[in-house]
């Protein structure tokens, strides 16, 4: 019997794009491929790292049966200006479905890369407590606050490395494949092409916000939605800014094989699209991965 192509499995930040991560791990666990190793930054930590725990059926299940109003309540507004969201909540909802697992302890070895704002300079997350690692590494700037790790402030490694080859290296594997997320706009087919709705998850944060204020009488909706069409802004300026450096990376230290998302298929907060991208990437893994299919 064949031996399965072990891979060495990038996968890039994008936010909700990352989803399509999963479809991506699907397609190569189906074609005979063994993930042998995983380094993921933002979404791509995430993703690899509650795979390389085991657990992703699960959390795909989890994701698939949220709608946007729960999406909504596991954010914990942090009412700071160093970003929106604390994120203790969704990272304790997920120690609950996954486990509070250490790094070393996992079935796949697992990097997660962060950003140290005080440095300017990468930070790998090679042991440890695994949810520390994905909090940091998902610190999206102007969405997360900074995650403060061993008096380290950490944010999303998108800033720095949103495609990390880099902790693949010193792997023994036949193969790396890269999984980013910021390729070239493209004109989607109406069936694959997820339906965006009118209000974006900003907007609706924005009126979580204001609807607090409003029990306290002092609400205001609309500028309440003009301030957060700032961080509207910033989210797109930082995504634009990780497409050009994910680019020079690849183009620096190119993997065996890279796997392109377009970067429209949805917007950074788009998380309720879950289904839709978890189906765009098994597509774009099948169309694009098929030559390489495994024994």
């Amino acid at each position: 019997m064949d031996k399965p192509v072990r891979i060495s499995l990038v996968l890039g930040s994008g936010g909700a794009r990352g989803l399509a991560h999963i479809g991506v791990i699907r397609w190569l666990e189906e074609n005979g491929f063994e993930i042998a190793s995983i380094a993921g930054c933002s979404m791509g930590a995430l993703v690899g790292g509650i795979h390389a725990a085991g657990k992703l059926d699960e959390f795909e299940q989890w994701f698939l049966a949220i709608d946007r109003m729960d999406i909504l309540r596991f954010l914990d507004i942090s009412w700071r200006p160093s970003g929106l969201v604390k994120g203790d909540k969704i990272i304790d909802t997920l120690v609950e479905l996954v486990g509070d697992r250490t790094i070393e302890e996992l079935p796949v070895p697992f990097t997660a890369v962060a950003a140290n704002l005080d440095t300017g300079k990468e930070v790998w997350f090679q042991s440890g407590r695994l949810f520390d690692a994905i909090r940091a590494s998902i610190s999206l700037p102007f969405f997360f606050t900074a995650f403060d790790y061993k008096g380290q402030s950490l944010v999303d490694g998108g800033v720095l490395n949103p495609v990390p080859i880099a902790p693949t290296f010193r792997d023994h594997n036949d193969l790396t494949i890269a999984v980013s997320l910021g390729g070239e706009p493209e004109q989607l087919p109406a069936s694959t092409a997820p339906q965006h709705e009118l209000d974006s998850p900003l907007q609706e944060i924005a009126a979580k916000i204001s609807g607090f204020f409003k029990d306290l009488s002092i609400g205001d909706l609309d500028q309440t939605r003009k301030e957060l069409g700032i961080y509207e802004v910033a989210l797109r300026s930082f995504d634009a800014m990780q497409n050009t450096i994910a680019r020079q990376k690849l183009a620096a230290y190119p993997p065996d094989f890279e796997l392109e998302m377009p970067r429209n298929i949805c917007e950074t907060l788009d998380f309720h699209l879950a289904e839709q991208m978890i189906e765009f990437g098994y597509q774009r893994a099948q169309e694009r991965l098929g030559k390489l299919k495994g024994p």
